[in-house]
């Protein structure tokens, strides 16, 4: 017999969106009014816009990661897991603990912001050889991978070995791509003045992309700004070109050439969370259908934002939709917050209007290009704005204090070189940090609510 009195409100996922609307029912509910819940594996929010620093070791892996339980009104209750099925009829999230656990989760409440897991396609060998660059554990990972392969390198006796550790290949012309290997490249060309074994000739970086310009949002004249800047440190970028197969020492490009290498980082795009089609509800591209209210027509309670949510985008209109980013996500956070209270307290409910506050692109170093509220700025004055931007999105004092003596202390000091011990014998690819399978069918769903319903 279920003797909760209290309704019961369900955050999934401790992204941008999900964070923000935990913080935002905490801050206006009183604790008698009801009980919120959060299922995440991980109880801190990562700044993902900061990952391609941690990766090449300017900013510190805690830096970027901020604990949930700093806030003080913490009161929140935290199910260590991922949500792997919801069955609207029964009003049951199915969770995966990270001891793997199944467990059923009751709401009366639920918000779905579960956000994207990175977007691959049937490439021969891609999940088996790629890294991904969407969790701190990929990020840390891929630090200490490209450093090993320099150590490896500057080892080898074989030339074509050598060769073959110091060439780097990132797919994806989008934000994180870009500066992926931007950050990493800056990482290589100041680490092997530590070789003087290698020849820095070798370290050749690939950037490439399955569309005519990199990073389109930005404009023409940006986007050929950011080219140029990465040209000129060497990168060598190629468009209208993708992965035609990938294997343990070399990639074949879809134009025919093939490059010897030992890292392939895929930063391809993203897709909604696998979560998303469990529900058995209308999508838009693989992203919840929802009303510009962020609520799923037709069923009570239910509140999609994010990555997985195919939210109306009001200020352009035209029927177009947010495009994922952070800076959507936050708003979206705080917005869907309140439309949950209003429903809870019989209120009105708003639809959500934003209009895009502009792009910021850090290319490492003193390069950047950024475009504030549609003014085109690059070098010095971009840098200012990107890390101004980023650094005032952090959520607590920790997180920027953090972030900012690292900023200093890289500057003063330059990059260190230290392998962190993630490099073991045994490889971790983008199969292993991304747990797609483990998702129910819709079916198995309902299975697992209507036992909660008997046990009820």
């Amino acid at each position: 017999m279920n003797t909760v009195t209290r309704p019961r409100i369900l955050v999934v996922g401790a992204g941008f969106a999900g964070v923000e609307c935990v913080r935002r029912l905490e801050r206006k509910l009183s604790p008698d009014e009801a009980d919120v819940t959060l299922v995440t594996p991980f109880a801190y929010q990562l700044y993902l816009p900061l990952l391609p620093q941690v990766a090449s070791g300017v900013l510190t892996p805690q830096s970027i990661a901020v604990s949930l339980r700093r806030s003080k009104k913490y009161r929140t209750r935290i199910i260590p897991g991922g949500a792997i099925g919801v069955d609207l009829k029964s009003k049951v999230c199915v969770i995966r603990t990270i001891t793997d656990q199944i467990v059923n989760e009751p709401y009366d409440y639920i918000v779905l912001a579960p956000g994207s897991i990175t977007r691959t396609f049937d490439i021969p060998g891609l999940t088996d050889h790629a890294f991904g660059m969407k969790t701190l554990a990929e990020a840390a990972y891929i630090r200490d991978h490209v450093i090993s392969q320099l150590d490896l390198a500057d080892a080898s006796q074989d030339p074509q070995e050598r060769a073959s550790r110091l060439q780097f290949v990132v797919v994806g012309g989008g934000y994180a791509g870009t500066e992926t290997a931007a950050c990493l490249q800056r990482l290589t060309h100041a680490a092997v003045k530590r070789y003087p074994r290698l020849d820095p000739g070798l370290i050749k970086w690939h950037l490439i992309d399955i569309a005519p310009k990199l990073m389109p949002e930005l404009g023409d004249k940006l986007g050929s700004s950011a080219q140029e800047i990465l040209r000129r440190r060497g990168i060598e970028i190629s468009l209208g070109v993708s992965i035609a197969k990938a294997g343990p020492e070399e990639v074949t490009f879809t134009d025919g050439r093939v490059i010897p290498t030992r890292t392939l980082i895929w930063t391809a795009g993203v897709v909604a969370s696998p979560l998303i089609a469990t529900l058995g509800a209308e999508t838009v591209k693989g992203r919840l259908a929802v009303a510009p209210e962020m609520n799923l027509p037709g069923d009570d309670g239910v509140f999609a934002l994010g990555d997985s949510a195919a939210v109306p985008d009001l200020a352009k209109g035209d029927g177009a939709m947010c495009p994922p980013t952070a800076q959507h996500a936050q708003r979206q956070g705080r917005h869907v917050a309140d439309n949950v209270i209003a429903s809870l307290r019989g209120g009105p409910m708003r639809p959500y209007v934003h209009k895009d506050l502009g792009l910021v692109v850090d290319l490492g170093g003193t390069d950047a290009v950024s475009k504030p509220l549609g003014i085109e700025l690059r070098g010095l004055p971009a840098q200012a704005v990107a890390r101004g931007y980023h650094w005032s999105a952090l959520r607590t004092n920790v997180a920027k204090t953090r972030v900012m003596t690292n900023w200093l202390l890289n500057a003063v000091a330059g990059d260190d070189f230290v392998r962190t011990g993630f490099q073991a014998r045994k490889a971790a690819r983008l199969k292993d940090f991304e747990y797609t399978d483990a998702y129910l069918t819709p079916e198995q769903v309902r299975a697992h609510a209507e036992g909660t319903a008997r046990l009820e």
